[in-house]
């Protein structure tokens, strides 16, 4: 499979609470995103400061979802503190995490 262009890219931003108050209001936009595009869908998590299990799960439950529409969810700028905890819960082998050019030089 080629690789996606960037204009084929989708990002939606989460905020700086990923948890159970906030994905209520996040789950039906990773949804859509995932259901009414094509190519990569991207997660910029630069804002991102807590994430609990239910934001995890959210995260799984979308990548999924893509996998079902063919596409691939990608985090991007994940913060230091939320990846140790994807790589503690061993989801950094599940999700797809997307390594900035300069950390991967």
């Amino acid at each position: 499979m080629p690789t996606p262009t960037i204009q084929e890219r989708q990002i939606v931003e989460v905020g700086p609470r990923l948890d159970a108050g906030t994905v209520a209001r996040l789950r039906p936009r990773l949804h859509a995103a995932v259901d009414s595009g094509a190519g990569d869908m991207v997660v910029d998590c630069s804002r991102l400061e807590m994430i609990d299990a239910t934001g995890l799960g959210v995260l799984v439950g979308t990548h999924r979802r893509a996998l079902r529409a063919e596409r691939r969810l990608v985090l991007r700028d994940v913060p230091p503190r939320v990846m140790r905890l994807l790589a503690i819960t061993r989801l950094h082998r599940v999700l797809r995490v997307e390594v900035p050019a300069a950390a991967a030089a």
